[in-house]
């Protein structure tokens, strides 16, 4: 549709020009005033003409109807006017030489952009803590960061996706000291990452009665940060247990990274930055803390170095950036994180600029809100935690069901059940709002009748088995009916909001769009004869339509992380 709009856009200004000949608009601008009006009857593009009005010296009436005497562009079948307002239908032969020969001839590049090429983003996300749980908490993260991985792909960026590990901390000096009181190594190798959060949940319930284990714990960490060789080698076996547990959760999502350097990593490159810190006069002690005093932004201080001279997260923070800064010179480092973080990214960001550093605008930390299972919290101290990989097994076992109650026969039914139970979480998560705090209902997820995941997914399936029954030809497209046109103009849009969700680093843009390709799909495919048209031309169309949604649909599951099921 982009470029719909902008020839549209020009034959708008043309109009424009000869009433007024002294405007300073251009085609851009003209554009982006063009809108989509929200019923059919009303036009594919519409223009508001009452911004115009100061332009013109003229009614928005009078200006539509001006506009309109005159418009002529080949990719309008007509323009009406109603109100103040330009609504414009765009032609049959427009929608077939720009929309589905595009969208055939370019296949997964259909709706593409370019602005990405020859740049590099840096994007932090998923990061879990190192000897805790991936739970349901930690899905916001993950999907969102990897989905703007790939937007940015999608667009020519290169991209580096980074797992920064937590797994530096007082928690390990807990851990070790409870791995010491109440495990072995032949539990926690048997565990995984159940016993060691077993471990953890203990240590906390202990120490509630015994106050002398939390300064064990402190000392046991001391001695990890100097190199303690016995700490060392737990710390590592915590690290490793752990990673294994969350990469089968990466696989079922269909996710990897470039980088699982974790805060461990930067451990030797922040004494560095705290340097240039106290050089720049930026530090100053605070209660024995060091600190960047950014009232003068309306932010309380920033911590650099608590009293006994360790470091925090900010501290890690500006040397990670700094160390990715010189490693990929990247255009862009993304952090995707809980809104409740907001501020500590706020805070080091702006100490990054007051540090000199000129790429401090290139920072973005990218927020989205809470997510529960009817309504409850988690917690890994109190071991009150929904895991993934449960709620991913539980998603699994009740798509298995219906497909067993749909479908029996079907063919690798428990791969289907797999791709579809995951997907309908995905999808479930991410057709919100990230800013949206999301209480996950299972039942409303998985409905294949909703606007859910099953419900995308099954309209893919639609295409593939129509066009493993027939291919479409070449020849000259006939379109005859609104099912068609609909269908067309929805995948038009596909560019656009590609656009949309990188600019507002919202995944949620692509999957409602996914949706509306699937409902105007669906409605297309109920409404018009496909293999049983006998008229062999619209027939022809019809399957090239076909090809063009499930193109569409493919590139955008792509994007959110969704498998191109073929069959449910």
């Amino acid at each position: 549709m982009l470029k719909i709009k902008s020839s549209v856009a020009e034959a708008v200004l043309d109009e424009i020009k000869k009433a007024a000949p002294q405007t300073e608009l251009d085609a851009g601008e003209v554009a982006a005033m063009l809108e989509y009006p929200p019923d059919p009857s009303m036009g594919d593009l519409a223009l508001p003409c009452f911004k115009l009005s100061k332009i013109m010296r003229r009614s928005p009436v009078q200006i539509a109807e001006t506009i309109a005497a005159g418009l002529s562009s080949p990719c309008l079948k007509k323009a009406e006017t109603v109100n103040g307002y330009l609504n414009m239908y765009i032609s049959d032969a427009c929608l077939s030489s720009d929309v589905l020969e595009k969208a055939l001839e370019k296949g997964d590049k259909y709706g593409a952009p370019s602005f990405g090429a020859g740049k590099t983003v840096v994007l932090d996300y998923s990061s879990p803590n190192v000897a805790k749980p991936f739970h349901i908490g930690h899905l916001g993260t993950t999907v969102i960061g990897h989905s703007l991985k790939k937007l940015h792909q999608f667009a020519g960026y290169k991209c580096i996706g980074i797992n920064y590990l937590g797994d530096w901390g007082t928690q390990f000096g807990k851990l070790i000291v409870a791995y010491r009181k109440w495990g072995s190594i032949d539990e926690i190798e048997k565990g995984g990452v159940d016993k060691l959060v077993e471990l953890y949940v203990k240590f906390h319930n202990e120490a509630e009665n015994d106050k002398t284990l939390e300064d064990e714990a402190r000392a046991e960490f001391t001695k990890l940060e100097h190199g303690d060789k016995e700490n060392h080698d737990l710390w590592r076996k915590f690290v490793d247990i752990s990673l294994r547990e969350y990469e089968k959760t990466y696989k079922l999502l269909g996710i990897d990274f470039d980088s699982y350097k974790g805060e461990s990593f930067y451990t030797d490159k922040m004494p560095a930055q705290v340097e240039i810190l106290r050089e720049k006069g930026l530090l100053k002690i605070d209660d024995g803390a060091s600190i960047v005093d950014l009232s003068a932004y309306n932010m309380p201080p920033c911590l650099i170095l608590k009293r006994d001279g360790s470091t925090l997260y900010p501290t890690r923070d500006i040397a990670a950036a700094v160390y990715r800064k010189k490693e990929y010179n990247f255009d862009k480092a993304i952090y995707v994180t809980s809104a409740g973080q907001s501020l500590h990214f706020a805070q080091w960001f702006k100490v990054v600029e007051l540090m000199g550093y000129d790429w401090y605008d290139e920072l973005v930390h990218v927020p989205y809100g809470t997510v529960s299972i009817n309504g409850e919290k988690l917690a890994t101290r109190t071991g009150n935690v929904i895991l993934l990989r449960d709620l991913f097994a539980l998603a699994i076992d009740k798509v298995m069901g219906i497909i067993n109650e749909r479908n029996p026969d079907l063919e690798n039914k428990e791969k289907v059940a797999e791709e579809v139970g995951v997907g309908a979480i995905i999808f479930y998560y991410l057709s919100n709002n990230r800013m949206r705090d999301i209480n996950f209902v299972m039942e409303d997820a998985l409905s294949f009748d909703g606007n859910t995941g099953p419900y995308v997914q099954y309209a893919y399936a639609r295409t593939c088995s129509i066009l493993a029954k027939e291919q479409p030809g070449d020849g000259e497209d006939k379109i005859t009916t609104d099912e068609e046109r609909a269908l067309l103009k929805a995948i038009s849009l596909f560019e656009e909001k590609v656009c949309e969700a990188i600019d507002q680093y919202e995944p949620s843009v692509i999957a409602r769009y996914i949706l509306d390709v699937a409902v105007a799909f669906n409605r297309f495919y109920h409404g018009c004869r496909i293999l049983s048209e006998e008229d062999a031309d619209i027939k022809n169309t019809r399957l090239r339509i076909t090809k063009a949604a499930q193109t569409v649909l493919g590139s955008a599951f792509e994007l959110i992380c969704l498998k191109k099921t073929e069959k449910i």
